[in-house]
């Protein structure tokens, strides 16, 4: 015991003198720190970002069902419009019966469509929320929750009823004073009753594939077959403007989705007026691209850390040319060469962690301010901070053991006759 504690004592009296040291020459430590703290500070704001981003999207994959096929239609204008409906009726209820009757693997299914809005208001206020009609599944393949009341039924869809649930955005917007349950809406000429509010739910606008994603908030949902009835489309519309496909336990997404494509393609006579999505390939695909990511980041994290180690292994043989006499007077006071290589060793480690340390800082401000300027998620890792400090702590061994050996192996009588 007496032994660990006294060199217990000696690592500590050697990192306060490298402390000590560092003090002595701020300008140049500075310097000396400037590469690893940039390195590392880039290093943590990128992998919160790339991190953060990979969440978010793992988040939009998970909520579109990665064991679902999402059929989304091509929307077309004109002339182009006419000449596919000579063929094909576009997506319709039709499609989903057919894919039910033909398809073994469909367990489930959901559908919308997106009203075309003159106006939305209720006694208290307007709103710019967009308004789908959806059916009863809708809810619980989009993961979607309710915070208040009750979720769209079959017997709303089967009777034609005029309720609605609203997005907590939209909910805000046409309540103001904060009761909106039970109260009624007019979407174009029609009044609708709000049945429920959904859930709050902390994410970000986005598109992937066409899908649009995490809009749920400025939405008002009503039931599909209320909107088909009750409001007015353009003739030539699709009937749908997507629908997803939840598959049986134990399918392969890939093979199910050649088969509805298949299939949908003999019902729109070859027209390509949809697209089948396959949220497995975009995970799989995402999955790919931010492997790729981590290794571009890695190269460039350990560019950035050899130039800071450069920089460590000059400043320590700076100090040796400077600290000679020192050098040979402590080891003609008894000083062993392990003691010397020890000292500039933890001097070297020293200016390593101090640099990873305030980069880890610089890093995350960084990535805080990214995210504030173009509104990108960052999620924070404890594992790339450890990382990216016990990388230091290496560079700092590795930068360093050169050096530490060149001042071990002085001669002392050499040493102390240098100016």
């Amino acid at each position: 015991m007496p032994t660990i504690n006294k060199h217990y004592k000696t690592y500590i009296e050697g990192i306060g003198q490298a402390f000590n040291e560092m003090r002595h020459h701020k300008l140049r430590t500075l310097l000396t720190l400037l590469g690893m703290i940039f390195g590392v500070g880039a290093v943590i704001a990128m992998l919160s970002v790339g991190e953060g981003a990979e969440k978010e999207a793992l988040k939009m994959i998970e909520s579109m069902g990665v064991n679902n096929l999402v059929v989304q239609a091509r929307p077309s204008q004109g002339d182009a419009r006419k000449a596919v409906r000579e063929h094909s009726i576009g997506l319709s209820m039709r499609d989903i019966e057919s894919a039910i009757v033909t398809l073994p693997f469909v367990a489930n299914w959901s559908a919308q469509k997106q009203v075309k809005l003159f106006s939305l208001f209720s006694l208290q206020g307007r709103s710019n929320a967009k308004v789908v009609g959806i059916s009863p599944s809708y809810f619980g393949l989009t993961a979607l929750k309710i915070n208040q009341g009750r979720e769209l039924t079959a017997n709303d869809n089967a009777h034609f009823n005029q309720v609605a649930v609203l997005g907590p955005e939209a909910a805000r917007s046409l309540f103001p004073q904060g009761q909106a349950l039970n109260q009624s809406v007019k979407i174009n000429h029609q009044w609708f009753t709000v049945v429920g509010i959904l859930a709050e739910k902390n994410d970000h606008h986005s598109t992937i594939k066409g899908v649009k994603l995490g809009g749920e908030r400025n939405q008002v949902f009503i039931p599909l077959a209320t909107a088909h009835k009750k409001l007015k489309f353009n003739i030539l519309e699709d009937e749908l403007d997507s629908f997803k496909i939840a598959m049986k336990a134990g399918n392969d997404p890939r093979l199910a989705a050649q088969s509805l494509t298949h299939l949908l393609e003999r019902r729109h006579g070859g027209e390509s007026d949809f697209e089948v999505i396959v949220p497995a390939d975009l995970l799989a695909q995402h999955q790919k691209t931010q492997q790729i990511f981590n290794i571009v980041m890695a190269c460039v994290a350990g560019i950035s850390l050899l130039v800071g180690g450069i920089g460590i292994m000059n400043i320590m043989l700076a100090t040796i040319l400077e600290r000679t006499a020192e050098i040979g007077l402590l080891r003609a006071l008894g000083a062993k060469r392990s003691d010397i290589a020890r000292q500039f060793l933890i001097e070297s480690i020293a200016i390593s962690a101090t640099g990873g340390v305030i980069g880890i800082f610089v890093g995350f401000i960084l990535a805080a301010i990214i995210s504030s300027a173009a509104g990108w998620p960052v999620a924070w890792s404890l594992f790339s901070v450890v990382l990216s400090l016990s990388v230091c702590m290496g560079i700092g061994v590795g930068f360093g053991f050169y050096p530490a050996q060149k001042a071990a192996k002085l001669d002392p009588i050499v040493a102390l006759q240098r100016d």
